[in-house]
Parts: structure tokens; sequence; C-alpha cells
């Protein structure tokens, strides 16, 4: 199949899916259409499922969790089959749900893989994500100039369900990156240490990330503007959570982070930054 004859359907234009929707319809891999549970008004925005998706045969998922992905998919399910039908999910979610997607589409005969991202606003707008991709490599081999439209590399993790788990150990990691970070710069500033100072610190020391770099700085100043949100990290974190449950381990630094962000999604900062974390020391 030729990428220049895909009729591509991107389902849901969150922060995102309509980034990574423009760059497709930039580009000439194929005609374009889009869905948003709430209009936005983009180009080439559809106003149903059907009317988005009745002729596609890559179907691009980018939507907030597994209840949204569950409920869009059996639109897509409905749909008169088409010849080599794609489905692709890039929203994170459970590792059920990805499972319960591939045996839907088997039964359909549609190809279904599993290619969540890593990324946020500006990586999706520049073409800088990063796409973990499980499932028949022939088939990521044939939808990756796709991905290259909104990513900058594709790492393939091997069978279906593989990239999810990826996905949500390593927003593990960031969660428990950005509480430390948190913990780590109101504890400083309250003895004197100015913000610059340990942001400096921390870029010379074995703890300094890009993670880091990108949050600290704006951490100190109170700005959480959101790139990705702390009700997204939240959702993630107990995904990861049963994950563990499921290998029957203990981790406790990811509960409590993530009992951390219910509290402060309770207090009103669900839709702010997850660097939001700090959002009580900075306000103090």
């Amino acid at each position: 199949m030729s990428a220049t004859i895909w009729q591509i359907a991107v389902l849901g234009l969150g922060i995102i899916g309509s980034r990574a929707a423009a760059n497709l319809a930039k580009s000439e891999l194929g005609t374009v259409k889009s869905w948003n549970r709430t209009p936005k008004g983009l180009p080439g925005e559809c106003a149903s499922v059907a009317e988005a998706a009745e002729d596609a045969n890559l179907v691009l998922l980018y939507l907030k969790d597994a209840a949204a992905v569950r409920e869009v998919a059996q639109q897509v399910f409905a749909l008169p089959p088409i010849t080599e039908r794609v489905l692709v999910n890039h929203s994170t979610i459970d590792l059920a749900t990805t499972k319960w997607l591939a045996a839907e589409c088997a039964q359909r005969g549609i190809v279904f893989l599993d290619c969540p991202f890593t990324g946020s606003r500006e990586a999706a707008a520049g073409a800088g994500l990063v796409y973990y991709a499980g499932g028949p490599q022939e088939w990521i081999d044939k939808i990756e100039p796709v991905l290259l439209k909104s990513g900058k590399a594709v790492l393939r993790t091997g069978e279906t369900g593989t990239a999810t788990i990826m996905k949500l150990v390593t927003n593990l990691i960031s969660a428990c990156t950005v509480q430390a970070l948190a913990e780590a710069l109101a504890t400083a500033t309250s003895h004197g240490i100015a913000p610059s100072a340990l942001t400096e610190a921390v870029a010379l020391n074995a703890s300094g990330s890009v993670l880091a770099a990108m949050k600290l700085p704006t951490m100190a100043k109170g700005d959480f503007d959101t790139h990705f949100s702390l009700s997204n990290m939240l959702k993630d974190s107990r995904y990861v959570l049963e994950l563990a449950s499921e290998a029957g381990l203990e981790t406790p630094a990811i509960q409590a982070v993530s009992t951390r962000m219910a509290e402060l999604c309770d207090q009103g900062l669900a839709e702010k930054d997850y660097s939001a974390l700090a959002a009580p020391y900075v306000q103090a």
C-alpha cells in the first residue's frame, strides 16, 4: 500500500490530536478528515465519527482515556468494512483496553497497531513526538511515514500491548520525577536558595534531565500552562498501578504521587500542567 493513497481519519482533536491532524493535512500522504467530541471548527473537521471515518483506511485515535477509546472504537467498528483498514491507537490507555481493541479488530479484519507517544504540545506541533509502536512490523513500516509527520522517531517495542506498557512505565518516571522536583524546589527555596541556582545545580548533577530542564524554571514561577494535564497524568498513574497490581508488585512512589495528583485535581488543578504538583508550595 502506497503512503500516497491513505485516507486518514484523526479522531480526537485535543492538544496532540489537533496538531497531528494539522501536520498531516500539510503533507502529501493523502486526504485527512477529523472529528472531536466538542467541535473545534478546525479545517477538515466532521460532525460525526462516521462522517470522518467511513471511507478512511487509516484511523488514528488521539483520545483522552480508555472509556473514550472504547466508545469511539465501537462507532468505527459499526462502519461498513473496507479493504485493509488500519486502526492505530495513540491514546494512553490501560492494557486491558489495548487487548480489547486488538481482539475486536481481529474479528473484523482490521489491522490494529498499538502506538502511544511521548512528547507534548510543542513536540506535536514541531514533529517532535516519539511513538512507541507494538504490533505487526510490516504494518508499522507502512504507517511510519504518517507517524513521522508529527514525530521524530518510532520505537518498535514488540507485540501488541508492549507499547502501552512502555508508555505507562515511562510516565511513572515522569510523574515521580516532577513530584521530586517540586519537593526539592520547595525545600531549597524555603532555605534561601534561588530557583535559578537550584536549576543550575540539577543540570550539573546526575539527577539532571530534559524533563528537569523543562519543568523546574516554570514551576519556580508558578507557570502551569498545560502541555500535559494533571488529570491525564493522574489517569496514567492509575493505569500503571493496575499493571503493577497484576504483577503482584508494590510501587509506593507512584502510589503516593497518584494520591497527591488526585488531591490537586480535586482542588481545581486538573486541567493545569502536571507540573502543578508544585502549586501548593509556590502558592504557600
